[in-house]
């Protein structure tokens, strides 16, 4: 069993505050992605997970034993970096059996080792090839292959696909979901991108200037997240303003700002209160009533069109669809537009307003 668990975790770099103080428990067998904006501290705190960053404050443990001074390579645990590091004068199977040779295992072990995780990533035909022999892929790879072969049951990533092919990188981030979970290991997963958080992930969790906005399984955080942030975040939305016009039944009528009338399955605001949807492209669609706007751009997306619209008060909404009616969906044509009410979720009106409820850092 490996359990992870931050208490009160933080750093700081003299005035700046890297990371703040960071509650998480990261279960046994668990796939955890750590999801943000650049500089948000997410590879500060799993580089702390890892011993390579000591804490300004705070606590790591690892099986419920404090880590506290404990170095890396006491802590028994897979690393693959962003940047592909890999021995270069040795060929693949050397620096995959390189763990099990640091650690004095009889030759013969070493070889059984190497060559069982080389064949887990589909390698064992260049196990004899130097790493600049290697593709971008198959080096991250051989990487993935030397971590878990040094017998830790917690894998630690750090943007492991970043600096690969968007091609080489939806590929690979499905073979490290299924080496994980077939091995039975803890996973922490540092990225940027969230499409990658939200496929190979149990949990994420978001985080934006130094702490966590929220954690949730991918469905929740993309169909019901409690933040303003997590929902411009991850995939993308429509922010709307308005305010509570009247509630009933559960339901609450939404006023907007742009003229139009929704309803939203949410009623835990009251009349009058000021408000922002957030409505998913695929949820809105074109309607008898509803937003009044104007097409200005359609585009062809492979699975979908994407219409741009303007509102009356030049405020820009997207949405999708299957199909393109020509006669109704065309540049400069005028649309009413409705929400799909079990789909739209309410917020209160931030008090600094969207902008900034929104922003990266």
């Amino acid at each position: 069993m490996v359990e992870v668990k931050l208490v009160g975790l933080g750093k700081r770099y003299g005035p700046v505050t890297a990371v703040h103080k960071v509650d998480l428990t990261v279960r046994d067998k668990e796939y955890v992605t750590i999801l943000g904006p650049s500089g948000c501290g997410k590879t500060t705190l799993i580089r702390m997970i890892a011993g390579i960053i000591e804490p300004t404050e705070g606590k790591v443990f690892i099986d419920g034993k404090d880590m506290t001074g404990v170095p890396i390579e006491d802590r028994y645990i897979g690393y693959v970096f962003q940047n592909i590091a890999l021995f270069p004068h040795l060929t693949v199977q050397d620096n995959v059996s390189y763990g099990p040779r640091a650690r004095d295992m009889p030759r013969e072990d070493q070889m059984r080792i190497s060559k069982r995780f080389l064949d887990m990533v589909k390698l064992l035909d260049k196990m004899g090839m130097l790493p600049g022999e290697l593709c971008g892929g198959e080096q991250q790879k051989a990487s993935l292959a030397r971590a878990l072969s040094s017998g830790s049951k917690l894998l630690l990533l750090d943007e492991p696909l970043s600096a690969l092919d968007s091609r080489v990188r939806v590929d690979l981030r499905y073979e490290l979901r299924r080496l994980a979970k077939e091995l039975g290991l803890t996973t922490i997963h540092v990225t940027h991108d969230q499409e990658e958080a939200q496929s190979v992930s149990d949990r994420i969790v978001l985080m934006r200037a130094g702490t966590v906005v929220e954690t949730g399984t991918p469905e929740e955080l993309y169909t019901r997240p409690k933040r303003i942030f997590t929902a411009n975040f991850i995939g993308e939305t429509n922010l709307l303003d308005g305010w509570v016009l009247e509630i009933k039944d559960g339901v609450s009528v939404i006023e907007l700002r742009n003229g139009g009338k929704v309803k939203v399955n949410q009623a835990d605001r009251p009349v009058g209160d000021a408000v922002v949807i957030s409505v998913r492209p695929e949820f809105m669609f074109p309607a008898d009533e509803g937003m009044r706007a104007t097409v200005t751009s359609i585009t062809y997306m492979g699975t979908y069109w994407r219409v741009t619209a303007n509102t009356e008060d030049e405020e820009e909404v997207g949405f999708d669809t299957a199909t393109l009616d020509e006669n109704l969906l065309t540049i400069g044509k005028e649309v009413y537009l409705a929400v799909n009410p079990k789909t739209a979720v309410l917020y209160p009106r931030p008090n600094d307003g969207v902008q900034e409820a929104i922003k990266l850092e």
